[in-house]
């Protein structure tokens, strides 16, 4: 495997290139993000930000059209004027249709002579490879050069190995950023030190000690302006496939030797590789696929997802999943595994839960033997670790009651807590490539996925429709009640 690229130092001139950077991702996320690595000064002094997009504009129009999109992604208290008229001072803007080549000359003559560059693919993946060719044909790549890739990374495993066959005609490994922004969360990151910068949980995260694991990624909102790229990819390709299985493994993981790139992403790329194979059976019984209906979401009346704009009429695309995996180790022996993910769900709510095992026997006869011992760990909206146990409740008799320990992570230190996109984007600019996805990876989650697209197609039945504003389809808390489990806020 390649080493990992030089970071620059502070002095050399850095092109930050963003295919896309007029789109909705640029607007919303990597803009707002680069905006706050120049408030406190983490980008290097000589870096320059050039948006690329179709559109026929000048400098002038493309400022005015940040000015006007951009702030209201950024917190108000962040935006000062001097600040903010600095980092425009850092953009440009070139007219680039990225399938013409001869459009990749007028990028070269806008960058600066030297520098080092990172490109920043926000387009479809289609484009990706001619990007590449155009880059290469120009002469825009050299060892110092990095490339981001957004997903999704394919449809299929067929699709992702083409891409990465592709883009690696031009880009060595160790110059591919596949980004997952989940990786870049303060409270994924600090999942890492409570099981690797501690030695309480360690003798008990493994089986038989945890009953079971579930991960859930739940969004409020329905599919939006992202209805026509949605419909062609769905809940298990746009989130499972990545999000997900990639938290999972940083669950699952054993510790690393070290925090060096590669040797983090050899544990992960094991626990891929030891997810158990779904069958057709497998496929029928653990997962469940639906599809929001009609309802209310935060105290709105909410369209159902066949009544969204541009999807087409008796669409079975899913919106939805949850499914019960199993990893062939033995420190998860035994271990289901829950993953859940789904558009107009009840709440905005990103969290891991460690249910740890049930009592052998209690010696409390007023109190159910099922003890509530559980690690949560949520990512959004809020950011904490909660661990509940039970505790005695006041007065006589010996009556228990689940508790919580909380650790706010927020409260306890004082240092500015970055957002997940600008953390990222700093890793690219010093070339470390911890947090982002290689290739085997990448692979490896298709590999896993793509059995379950199968036998969904084999099956041919619809989604199971779930009201928008609720946790999903019935089918789902009937998947984890045969193990003996629920989803949390049903427990």
């Amino acid at each position: 495997m390649s080493s990992t690229p030089t970071a620059p130092a502070a002095h050399d001139p850095l092109d930050l290139v963003i295919f896309g950077g007029v789109g909705d991702l640029s607007v919303r996320k990597l803009l707002p993000a680069l905006y706050m690595a120049h408030l406190h000064h983490n980008l290097p002094e000589q870096t320059r930000i050039h948006a690329l997009g179709r559109q026929a504009w000048d400098r002038e129009a493309f400022v005015a059209f940040i000015q006007e999109k951009v702030p209201g992604f950024i917190s108000a208290k962040a935006l000062e004027d001097e600040a903010w008229q600095g980092f425009l001072a850092r953009l440009n803007y070139v007219s680039v249709d990225a399938t013409q080549a001869a459009d990749f000359t007028t990028l070269g003559a806008a960058l600066q002579p030297g520098a080092e560059r990172a490109y920043y693919l926000a387009t479809a993946p289609s484009l990706f490879t001619d990007i590449c060719a155009h880059l290469s044909g120009a002469g825009l790549i050299d060892a110092r050069s990095r490339v981001v890739l957004e997903k999704p990374l394919g449809h299929d495993l067929a699709s992702a190995r083409h891409i990465n066959d592709e883009v690696g005609r031009y880009f060595q490994e160790s110059q591919i950023f596949r980004i997952d922004h989940y990786l870049g969360k303060e409270t994924v990151q600090n999942l890492m030190v409570l099981r690797f910068g501690n030695t309480i949980f360690e003798p008990l995260w493994r089986s038989p000690f945890i009953k079971s694991v579930q991960i859930t990624v739940a969004e409020a909102v329905g599919v939006g302006s992202r209805a026509g790229f949605y419909d062609g990819t769905g809940a298990l390709r746009d989130m499972v496939q990545n999000h997900l299985l990639q938290l999972l493994c940083i669950v699952a993981m054993e510790p690393p030797v070290s925090l060096d790139p590669d040797a983090v992403r050899d544990e992960k790329l094991k626990v891929l590789r030891s997810l158990r194979p779904m069958t057709a059976a497998d496929v029928a019984r653990d997962t469940v696929r639906g599809q929001y209906t009609a309802g209310a979401s935060q105290g709105d009346a909410a369209k159902g997802y066949l009544q969204e704009d541009n999807i087409p009429e008796g669409s079975t695309t899913e919106t939805f999943v949850a499914l019960r995996a199993h990893i062939n180790n033995w420190r998860w022996a035994n271990v289901p595994i829950f993953l859940r993910t789904g558009k107009r769900m009840a709440e905005r709510r990103s969290e891991i839960v460690i249910e740890f095992a049930d009592l052998p026997f209690t010696i409390f006869p007023d109190s159910p033997r099922q003890a509530v011992n559980r690690l949560m760990i949520r990512l959004q909206p809020e950011e904490h670790i909660q661990l509940q146990m039970m505790a005695k409740e006041p007065g006589s008799g010996m009556r228990l009651r689940p508790v919580s320990l909380n650790l706010d992570l927020e409260s306890a230190f004082v240092a500015r807590r970055a957002e997940a996109y600008e953390r990222l984007l700093m890793d690219v600019i010093k070339g470390r490539l911890t947090h982002f996805m290689r290739r085997d990876e990448l692979e490896a989650a298709w590999t896993w996925v793509e059995p379950i697209l199968n036998g969904w197609a084999t099956l041919a039945e619809k989604p199971k429709a779930y009201t928008a504003g609720s946790w999903g389809p019935a089918a789902s808390s009937a998947l984890m009640a045969r193990e003996g489990s629920a989803w949390v806020e049903e427990a």
